[in-house]
């Protein structure tokens, strides 16, 4: 059975969260990218307390994806160091969870139903 996850990233911008959420599901790394804007961040960088507005992004994918689509974002981000974190789903709606498998694709590329 597919391990399912939601992987929490912030950027810089709604502008750069909705391309890097796009790129994501077209790859079908994601089968779906959640966007929230407004957050504001406060948080040490390079010896620094620095404070910034974010733009929340949710990928929802199998755990097997997540190194492709850490990499895919490393590429995309405009950050030196952006913020992706894993998260577990534990259960929830089977038909949900069968739709997000059926989107998003495994290693070789094919999707799965």
């Amino acid at each position: 059975m597919d391990e399912f996850v939601f992987v929490y990233m912030t950027t810089g911008s709604l502008e750069e969260a909705r391309a890097i959420g796009r790129r994501l599901v077209e790859a079908r790394l994601a089968a779906c990218a959640n966007i929230v804007p407004g957050m504001e961040s406060i948080y040490h960088w390079q010896g620094n307390v620095e404070a910034a507005q974010e733009t929340v992004l949710i990928a929802k994918t199998r755990a097997v994806l997540v190194d492709q689509l850490t990499a895919k974002v490393r590429e995309l981000h405009s950050y030196d160091c952006p913020c992706v974190v894993v998260l577990p789903i534990s259960g929830g709606n089977p038909a949900y969870l069968r739709w997000l498998g059926s989107e998003t694709t495994d290693i070789g590329g094919t999707a799965l139903a």
